[in-house]
């Protein structure tokens, strides 16, 4: 890691000099390092300087260790995302029954068998080109029903993003394009909003995933007529990630034309810093989920903004629900 740690610290390679000394020291073996520029007042170390070195070197030293808790924790929060998604859909069918006009949008995660349950492109939604980070993804935009619910749900689709079969890790650890892939999904969905010519007055955001909604809405959609007038809401589920999602995260949403002096939390973008972020751009704060992050659920508290505590899936809940929506 010799020029990873040179480029953290601003210097160029053939002027990083370094020196180690190994401690065996039992149950607590260590490294002490010494790092610096062979031209003095050269070199200087920024936080994030810091924080990749020690990621770099964390990833490389604990790395079976972190493969067997990523596996563990792989499987515990795909079922997360599930259970999620199933709950999205109890509210979506109540809200319906309950007199609403309801739009659904989820990834078109490659685990989602098209031909079982039915999806079809929608070619008069599809091929408009989002560019991320500078590159360009074709948008395709798929639909299915439950016809017993009478739901509609439109599928976010792009090869690129979601034709891997697993929802946000495999075998190998956490997607490190989970942030692109946010991204795209929050572009994805308000361009095919306004292509299908809808004026929702809510916008619920289900989980971290769809988190770059509510911003896009603030910033680069705010002045759309479709959108101008729009209440956000902010669920908060029991699905954090680990670690941070992309270093260049806050960069990428930049790129996209947001600008607001608060990003600089994302420097950091843990799912706490990311979603105290969102939270501060939602109209109303659900907690969705029994197992939400307490510190979280206390930001969200604190907020002066309207509160869904943790509802049971059951019609006194729902109705709570529409009441909230209502009040927004």
């Amino acid at each position: 890691h010799r020029n990873e740690i040179a480029a953290a610290m601003k210097i160029p390679p053939a002027d990083f000099r370094w020196y180690a000394a190994f401690h065996d020291e039992g149950e607590h073996p260590h490294v002490h390092m010494m790092a610096w520029s062979a031209k003095p007042g050269q070199a200087y170390l920024t936080k994030e300087g810091i924080r990749q070195i020690k990621s770099r070197l964390t990833n490389d030293i604990f790395r079976d260790e972190m493969l067997h808790l990523y596996e563990q924790k792989s499987a515990s929060r795909d079922e997360l995302v599930r259970q999620a998604r199933r709950a999205m859909l109890e509210l979506v069918q109540a809200m319906q029954e309950r007199g609403n006009e309801i739009r659904t949008f989820m990834p078109r995660y490659g685990c989602i068998n098209e031909r079982r349950n039915q999806l079809h492109e929608v070619i008069r939604l599809s091929g408009m080109n989002l560019i991320i980070d500078d590159n360009d993804h074709q948008l395709i935009i798929k639909v299915a029903s439950i016809p017993t619910a009478r739901v509609q749900i439109y599928f976010i689709d792009n090869d690129d993003y979601f034709a891997r079969k697993a929802v946000l890790s495999d075998d190998a650890g956490w997607f490190a394009d989970n942030d692109e892939r946010a991204i795209f999904f929050a572009r994805g969905v308000l361009e095919t909003v306004k292509k299908l010519r809808w004026n929702p007055s809510v916008v619920h955001c289900h989980g971290w995933f769809s988190a770059v909604v509510p911003i896009y809405l603030k910033h680069m959609f705010a002045d759309d007529p479709v959108f101008r007038d729009v209440k956000i809401a902010v669920s908060l589920y029991d699905d954090a990630f680990p670690g941070e999602l992309d270093a260049g995260f806050r960069a990428k949403v930049e790129h996209e034309g947001v600008q607001d002096e608060n990003l600089k939390i994302l420097d950091n973008s843990s799912y706490q810093n990311l979603m105290r972020f969102v939270m501060d751009y939602a109209d109303g704060i659900v907690l969705a989920s029994e197992g939400v992050d307490a510190a979280l659920a206390e930001y969200a508290r604190r907020s002066g903004k309207p509160v869904l505590e943790y509802q049971a899936p059951e019609a006194e809940g729902f109705d709570n629900y529409n009441k909230f929506y209502e009040e927004l």
